[in-house]
């Protein structure tokens, strides 16, 4: 392979740092810190002014030639010009620095006078560390995903290996989000020694994920995307995406998906609607907090503080609040609908006007913080299993005998035993908290990925309960899943990138519902659960039969030999 980019390692290596001299600005006019010296033009500008001002209406009263001039007024006009040359020069005017020195005026400013390079102890620091320059030549040969890199690229990779400036702020900076991404790659190569490799940094759209999704990238993840389905449900069919490193996982959705199709298909019931966000809040005394819990769930006082929180947006619209006290501390669990967004900062901001507005009555109330884990958000816990979070649903389907036996490949009775031995009682016996399932998390975890939903509300998202009975005498099998806080959005957050908005729409729910708001977000919450449903089914047939093992040695183990793989250095 060939190296590429050594000139500029051995740059980055050996070559001086150019001195402050070359880098001359406005703000170094004088020897003093910036504050002081912007303070004394400013204020000479405005002192010299106010004086030949002054003078020139003098002279217009008492019939003086104004091109007459003292030694005084002499000197505040050359004052005057000094001032307003400096402050042309501070604000960014280039031809002033030509005033400064011609030559800083030649030398080429990667930042383009954006950053002003400060290296007033480094100016005989010439050399990169020996480890950062060892590093670049071994990174910096063999990274193809990076493209060839210019000169003004270069000058700002040293910058910003030897710490000058600041990584995070290359975007706003240079107002390209791929050549940011790209230099701070370079850069992050160069000081670690490692090489990105396989790590693609072309082919992706960074602006989209500014200020939103990701920050600081230096490329982007991989994930195959398979499709399991036709998934029928509630009378409609659809293909499910699943992105997914795990082999057998679309396989197995696949096979559940057909069993319900020819039984029938799924349905579906969105049983609650209604993000949450808990503050914590704290008193003085235990009375204090248990005043204002019984002020906040008092039925005359709802209407009012749903008027002040709704405030927030015009899908926001206050459910429900329940409040607990722990000692002199009040928690408060704020339930809104919050239409097709997810709603976690609907939520939030809908929290704090009402925080605002009970402050008036309330102003010895410490708002601790907005969030105070009563919510619960990204943790299992009892809550959310118990009232639910976000939406609450419960698809079931009844498999036919003939299809349990030649899809499935096993029967009724061996799968309601081993339900209830293995996801009911085994389960309990963990001391399990919202997990009364086989592997219901395998299936959220690919559709959010997919769709670009947040992947750490896995953890709640993927409470459920499977349940199953023999029906009709024995032949036929009812299952059932049972999802109290599945947490999903079909705008913000990373459902607007372009990969994840594709796949929301093969779904048909990309983007807002604007015939009924919140619809699209509540059907993709029911094709989750049909999801685990047709998981959940073919997981426990496969246990049931004896054919976990072999179906995972066939379809989730590479048959590379992975003696010959081997990272590059």
């Amino acid at each position: 392979m060939a190296v590429r980019r050594r000139s500029s390692t051995a740059s980055a290596a050996g070559e001086p740092i150019k001195s402050d001299k070359q880098l001359l600005k406005a703000s170094d006019a004088l020897p003093l810190p910036l504050y002081l010296t912007n303070g004394l033009f400013f204020t000479l500008f405005f002192t010299v002014a106010y004086f030949l001002l002054h003078r020139w209406r003098e002279k217009i009263r008492s019939s003086t030639p104004l091109h007459v001039v003292t030694l005084s007024e002499l000197a505040a006009l050359f004052s005057l010009f000094a001032s307003v040359i400096y402050l042309l020069g501070f604000f960014g005017i280039d031809f002033v620095q030509s005033f400064v020195s011609p030559s800083s005026r030649a030398a080429h400013d990667p930042w383009k006078d954006d950053v002003v390079v400060q290296r007033k102890n480094s100016v005989n620091a010439t050399a990169l560390p020996s480890s950062i320059s060892a590093a670049t030549t071994t990174a910096t040969a063999i990274d193809d995903n990076s493209p060839a890199l210019s000169t003004d690229d270069e000058e700002i990779i040293k910058s910003v290996v030897v710490g000058t400036t600041p990584s995070y702020s290359l975007e706003s900076t240079l107002g390209d989000c791929r050549r940011a991404a790209a230099i701070r790659r370079e850069a992050l190569q160069r000081t670690t020694g490692s090489s990105l490799v396989g790590l693609p940094l072309e082919g992706f759209d960074y602006e989209a994920i500014l200020g939103q999704c990701c920050e600081m990238p230096v490329g982007y993840v991989q994930i195959p995307v398979g499709v399991a389905g036709p998934l029928l449900i509630d009378g409609e069919e659809y293909t499910v995406p699943l992105a997914t490193t795990e082999g057998c996982l679309v396989a197995g959705t696949n096979r559940g998906c057909k069993a319900i199709h020819m039984s029938g298909g799924a349905s579906s019931v969105v049983l609650k609607d209604g993000m949450t966000r808990a503050p914590v809040v704290r008193f003085s005394s235990a009375a204090r907090a248990a005043k204002l819990k019984f002020f906040v769930e008092d039925p005359l006082n709802f209407d009012s503080l749903a008027v002040v929180f709704n405030r927030s947006s015009r899908f926001a619209k206050l459910q429900r609040i329940q409040c607990s006290i722990a000692g002199k501390n009040l928690y408060t669990r704020f339930t809104c609908s919050t239409g097709d967004a997810m709603g976690m900062n609907m939520v939030s901001k809908g929290v704090q006007n009402v925080l605002e507005f009970l402050q008036i009555d309330f102003p010895d109330m410490d708002v601790i913080g907005i969030s105070g884990n009563f919510c619960s958000d990204k943790k299992p816990a009892a809550v959310n299993w118990i009232e639910g979070r976000g939406k609450s649903v419960v698809c079931e389907a009844v498999i036919k005998e003939e299809v349990v036996r030649k899809v499935l490949k096993t029967n009724v009775a061996a799968l309601v035993e081993l339900n209830m031995l293995k996801n009911l009682t085994g389960s309990a016996m963990a001391g399990a908290l919202g997990g009364f399932n086989a592997h219901a998390s395998n299936i959220v975890s690919a559709i959010y990925i997919a769709t670009g939903q947040d992947p750490a509300q896995n953890v709640e998202s993927s409470h459920c309960i499977t349940m199953m009975e023999a029906i009709n005498d024995g032949k036929d099998l009812h299952v059932s899943v049972t999802m109290p806080s599945i947490e999903v959005g079909t705008v913000g957050g990373g459902t607007q990138l372009a990969s994840q908005a594709a796949c929301l729409d093969l779904l048909g729910v990309k983007g807002a519902s604007r015939d009924a708001p919140g619809s699209n977000s509540r059907k993709l919450a029911t094709i989750v659960a049909g999801s685990v449903l047709a998981g959940e089914l073919s997981l426990m047939s496969a246990i049931a039969a004896g054919q976990l093992v072999n179906s995972h040695m066939k379809y989730n183990r590479s048959s590379k030999d992975v003696s010959k793989l081997a990272c590059p250095s």
